[in-house]
């Protein structure tokens, strides 16, 4: 291994002997001045990720007669088949593993993609919506979970084969997903159910699916864009851009807090920063559904679009979202552009009129006033700083029980000490920490650890962020912290056997739209919770991400 160059204090044997503040301030120090600090190689391994997605759909699309050539684009890009080629290819990327939450940015590398090996190996740990139905329940994968993952694997694989596609082609993905889903709620997540499934019922219901279709890309944005409507938005921005290799301006990055290093909330440019990014998310829907054909609206609703997505894909975040960006900036073309003719009333089908009614609007209304009972993913609330996570805190050595589940991969800071040299390997761990107390929500760990700890010395423990814990276990995470939380603490205790005080972790709920408190709870794996209660926005507001129980 290379000679590490970084800050001495992220020396393995220095770093054990801080305690929580220290660790954390210097996390946050760190951050600020080159994010996560993740070699160029891992941005590199992404770009050629997202040129396998673009170059595989051009060869789907080629199973067509007269499409998919590059040099003829212009011609076939905006045919019906290309798009259901786009959102089938894409589900078929998602499920497998290689989308979202993938790779270096996603916490992977040592494999960067482990979700299809997990969904195919018996014995596996899952998460079964109904752990005691019949056939579906339990929490170790199932022959029978295997078999209807493969199906759909090769029902999707069938689809983008064919040289043309009819409604009866969409039925056996439609079937599928929804029989894995009761072996895992894991599967439907990583198969964006919210986005690409709703597509391909658009494509099955109707004939005139571009209505529909309308509908559900109208929707991801708007309710994005109602995610946003919260303080904790204003937190996202200045740290997602912080995180930007490309940001090299240290003065700049600097300028996106209050006062580096000591007061890190976010300044008068962030929140600006924060409030443009809210407006594109409600400009983009509310002009381009008005579009009937070309002219200056069309334009204009195309610029919001452009803007809301290359600012995403510009910052190159944490989560690895560039292929639903891309996809996302497609179909905005396709709709919008290509058939902008299209009425939003031509739905056509009284089935997928109802269908859209409850997955684009009950939905979203019930995730965002009662978040603890819906998924992030299904109310479309992304990236808004305002997610359920949680952390687990592991005392000694006990994260070595873990080897006694059947995984596809270690914990990522083990990945870590795998690829860098040690001071490197600690600098990126520390780095997530630094993202996850940054975050105004995030701040309750501070406030509550001293009743997770028991009072022992922070050093005493290994802090694992769940969302790294989730796709450890369960092979796949998305920002869901729902999979990190009192269901998989009980499994692993199945599996691990650990004793009291070995594992604690705190679980935190998302803000609900009209409320101002946070939930959160502290649970042990072996003895169950041990406490919990509410923190304000107000109360997190007036913390420093380093700040230690109550103020």
């Amino acid at each position: 291994m290379a000679e590490s160059n970084v800050d001495p204090r992220f020396e393995p044997e220095a770093w054990a002997t801080l305690g929580f503040s220290e660790k954390v301030r210097i996390s946050c120090e760190g951050y600020v001045q080159e994010g996560i600090a993740l070699p160029w190689v891992g941005y590199a391994y992404h770009a050629l990720k997202l040129a396998l997605l673009v170059a595989g759909w051009f060869y789907f699309v080629s199973f067509t007669p007269g499409m998919g050539g590059l040099q003829d684009f212009s011609a076939w890009w905006a045919e019906g088949i290309a798009f259901q080629k786009a959102f089938l290819w894409a589900s078929l990327f998602e499920v497998m593993g290689f989308g979202c939450m993938s790779g270096p940015l996603g916490g992977r590398m040592l494999p960067p993609h482990t979700s299809f090996i997990h969904y195919l190996w018996p014995g596996s740990v899952k998460l079964a919506p109904f752990p005691n139905l019949p056939l579906f329940g339990g929490h170790r994968r199932s022959w029978l979970d295997v078999v209807l993952y493969a199906a759909l694997l090769f029902s999707l694989a069938r689809t983008l084969v064919l040289p043309e596609l009819y409604t009866e082609d969409f039925l056996p993905i439609i079937i599928l997903l929804p029989l894995c889903a009761l072996g895992d709620k894991t599967i439907p997540l990583a198969a964006r159910v919210e986005h690409h499934f709703a597509m391909l019922i658009c494509f099955l219901l109707s004939d005139n699916w571009i209505a529909g279709a309308k509908w559900v890309q109208l929707a991801i944005w708007f309710w994005a864009g109602v995610s946003k409507l919260t303080v904790a938005f204003a937190y996202v921005v200045p740290i997602m851009t912080a995180n930007n290799p490309l940001l090299k301006n240290e003065a700049l990055r600097k300028r996106l807090f209050v006062s580096y290093p000591d007061d890190l909330h976010p300044s008068l440019l962030a929140k600006g920063m924060a409030h443009a990014g809210t407006f594109l998310e409600f400009a983009a829907p509310l002009t381009l559904i008005f579009v009937t054909g070309p002219g200056p609206l069309q334009v204009v609703g195309i610029v919001w679009v452009l803007l809301l997505h290359g600012f995403i894909l510009s910052n190159l975040p944490i989560a690895a979202v560039f292929e639903w960006n891309v996809l996302s900036l497609y179909a905005a073309f396709f709709l919008f552009v290509g058939h902008p003719e299209v009425s939003l009333l031509a739905v056509g089908s009284l089935p997928l009129a109802g269908y859209l009614l409850a997955a684009l609007l009950v939905v979203p209304i019930l995730g965002n006033l009662f978040p603890s009972a819906i998924s992030f993913l299904l109310s479309m609330r992304y990236y808004a700083g305002n997610w359920a996570w949680n952390a687990w805190l592991f005392h000694g050595d006990s994260y070595k029980k873990l080897e006694r589940i059947k995984r596809v991969a270690p914990l990522q800071f083990e990945q870590l000490e795998k690829l860098l040299p040690p001071a490197d390997a600690v600098r990126t761990s520390a780095g997530y920490l630094a993202f996850r107390t940054m975050h105004l929500q995030g701040r309750v760990l501070g406030l509550v650890l001293p009743q997770a700890t028991a009072g022992n010395p922070f050093q005493e423990y290994t802090y694992v962020d769940g969302e790294m814990v989730s796709a450890m276990a369960l092979g796949w995470n998305f920002g869901e912290g729902h999979l990190g939380n009192e269901r998989l603490l009980e499994v692993l205790q199945k599996e691990c056997g650990f004793e009291e005080g070995e594992v604690r972790t705190i679980m935190v709920e998302a803000q609900p739209l009209v409320g101002n408190t946070l939930h959160w709870r502290v649970a042990d794996a072996k003895t169950g919770q041990i406490n919990e209660g509410y923190a304000t926005l107000d109360e997190l507001a007036a913390r420093k991400p380093w700040d230690l129980g109550p103020l």
